[in-house]
């Protein structure tokens, strides 16, 4: 009898543990015919994977070095076997950390990033990636359209060249269109880069919104939040870090807009799902 008691209680805690979120189901591969869009939760950085509907990769950053392993076996579990777009929003240490990992673990077709340098080793690693799979690097500005069928690939942004020093500014901004469903992928694209997508007049309007640098003050303007106008708001963001993010202002700029916020510091992964009409959102946690 008390053996039997044991093996009940053991199977009790067991379903307990299952049903607790850090036991959360993993994110499910993506559905044939549809664009899923998983924003991988790779703690204070960014990293989002992208199968469009005719069954193309797109990889646009990797986060910090040590998370490079992780996003190769995310991808794998995924079932990704090669990437037919990476895109570097741009060089911070963050987002283009684990793209030289990416690139030694799948064949990767094309590789864009906006026009600017870096002297860390992080960068230099990157680009040494590039060169040894024999690639070069296609510029990422407003207008540059991505080669792929099934969907409207648009870069908006950058729109200008910005300083050296405003590395966040000159942030790849990509815009998709897939049927009546639209998403926004910003990079660390701060309120310079913000203002002069809106005078530029390109259109902005998303039903997914990437926030820009993790939720810092020095993006989400008021008027770029209203230019998009998202149903939904994705941080990619680390738990308790020492940065602040996201700031309250940037939470209550979406607030106002009343978009459905997500984080990954709470969500763990975020996979959006598009049909082309309607959107589902799943989290890990």
């Amino acid at each position: 009898m008390k053996k039997l008691r044991i093996i009940a209680l053991s199977t009790a805690l067991i379903t307990s543990l299952l049903a607790s979120p850090a036991y959360a189901a993993a994110p499910t591969k993506p559905e044939k015919g549809k664009l899923s869009v998983y924003f991988l939760d790779v703690g204070q950085g960014d990293a989002t994977y992208i199968k469009t509907p005719n069954g193309d990769d797109i990889l646009i950053d990797g986060g910090n070095n040590n998370y490079g392993d992780d996003v190769v076996n995310d991808l794998k579990k995924l079932g990704v076997d090669d990437i037919e777009v990476m895109i570097s929003t741009h060089p911070d240490a963050d987002h283009v950390g684990g793209l030289d990992a990416v690139l030694t673990a799948f064949k990767v077709e094309s590789v864009y990033a906006p026009k600017v340098s870096h002297t860390t080793q992080t960068f230099k690693d990157f680009l040494n990636a590039v060169k040894t799979e024999k690639l070069t690097i296609k510029e990422a500005k407003a207008g540059i359209k991505l080669p792929l069928k099934g969907i409207d690939a648009t870069f908006v942004g950058p729109t200008k060249a910005y300083a050296k020093s405003d590395l966040n500014d000159w942030s790849a901004v990509l815009r998709i269109v897939n049927g009546k469903n639209s998403f926004l992928f910003t990079g660390d694209a701060e309120t310079k880069s913000e203002t002069d997508m809106i005078a530029s007049k390109v259109t902005l309007k998303a039903d997914v919104l990437k926030v820009g640098h993790h939720g810092s003050d020095t993006s989400s303007s008021a008027a770029f939040v209203k230019a998009v106008a998202p149903k939904y708001a994705v941080i990619s963001v680390g738990a308790k870090n020492s940065y602040g993010h996201p700031t309250q202002t940037t939470l209550s700029t979406l607030k106002n807009a009343k978009a459905t916020v997500y984080r990954t510091d709470k969500n763990g992964t975020i996979t959006f799902v598009s049909d082309g009409t309607k959107i589902t959102v799943k989290t890990e946690k």
